[in-house]
């Protein structure tokens, strides 16, 4: 099999990753800050360069031939771990440590970016890479130094540490619950009711839980994000099941109040995740900041 001599330059394979993940030079121009032109020309220099085709013209647009959707597949994970070495090497000459962190979105703007200060203050030297995930993937692949996992105690080749289990709280702003005038739990029932499109099934188990009839599904709006269900809630539109983590600044200030409470019966649970055998003292250091959170916020709780 023929060999190259010399890798292409990065501007070709940043070029061809973004007309890849797009199928569009248009689209990859306009992410790039270039012209289409440009991107169209970088593809075919990195074509020739390989001595393979990427695309082919169907019509006015360009489709992935078989050898570019395989390149596509490496290449995107290859550019995001030679982004890391490169952070990597400079936050090491300001003499840092850099530590690369995947976290479930709602996760980290509700809980875990709140608290990060105090983590910053006892350890300066450690520079925090965050990035959003919301599916499961390979920690060593990604060179993702430490994680935050929902659900069981499960992700391969990772070692995992619990944090705390989910707590479900039922909640509705203060002034549709003061309208309803609600006296007993299933009277939130009533109530226009938010649901996560993810699941679909918890009003239900609520209603069930209750000693009530068991029902198949309950009408109302529904988001496939807890941000936006709990922003829906605020504003008055329903009441809501929510990880009460995700809601401590609202019910502390009075903008949500808790109706009710659901078991766990999933017995699914929040841990932090680094790669097995990994030696890196500083996921050591904010494995144990981590653990120390979660217990102070049990303690309060």
């Amino acid at each position: 099999m023929p060999r190259i001599n010399a890798l292409p330059s990065l501007a070709l394979m940043r070029s061809f990753e973004a007309a890849a993940r797009h199928e569009s030079y248009t689209m990859a121009a306009e992410e790039l800050g270039v012209t289409q032109g440009a991107v169209s020309r970088q593809v075919r220099e990195l074509e020739a360069a390989i001595g393979v085709t990427l695309f082919r013209r169907v019509g006015r647009a360009v489709r992935l031939s078989k050898a570019g959707r395989a390149l596509r597949e490496e290449l995107a994970g290859d550019l995001e771990r030679l982004s890391g070495t490169i952070n990597r090497a400079i936050a090491a000459g300001d003499g840092a440590t850099l530590l690369t962190m995947a976290v479930l979105p709602t996760f980290a703007s509700r809980w875990l970016v709140p608290r990060l200060a105090d983590f910053k203050a006892s350890h300066p030297e450690i520079v925090l890479d965050l990035h959003s995930y919301t599916t499961p993937f390979s920690l060593e692949e990604r060179r993702v130094d430490v994680a935050i996992h929902f659900g069981h105690e499960d992700w391969p080749g990772a070692t995992l540490r619990k944090l705390f289990p989910e707590h479900l709280v039922v909640t509705a702003a203060p002034a549709l619950v003061g309208s309803a005038g609600l006296e007993e739990k299933q009277d939130v029932f009533d109530l226009p009711l938010l649901h996560l499109t993810s699941r679909s099934q918890q009003w239900s188990d609520y209603h069930a839980s209750l000693g009530l009839d068991a029902r198949a599904m309950f009408p109302g709006m529904r988001f496939d994000q807890f941000s936006m269900l709990i922003e829906g809630a605020v504003a008055g539109l329903g009441a809501s099941i929510l990880p009460s983590y995700l809601i401590e600044a609202e019910l502390a200030s009075g903008t949500l109040v808790e109706i009710g409470q659901i078991a766990n019966m999933s017995g699914s649970a929040y841990y932090v995740a680094f790669p097995t055998g990994q030696k890196n003292e500083a996921v050591q250091l904010f494995s144990n900041w981590l653990i120390k959170q979660s217990k102070q916020r049990r303690s309060a709780g």
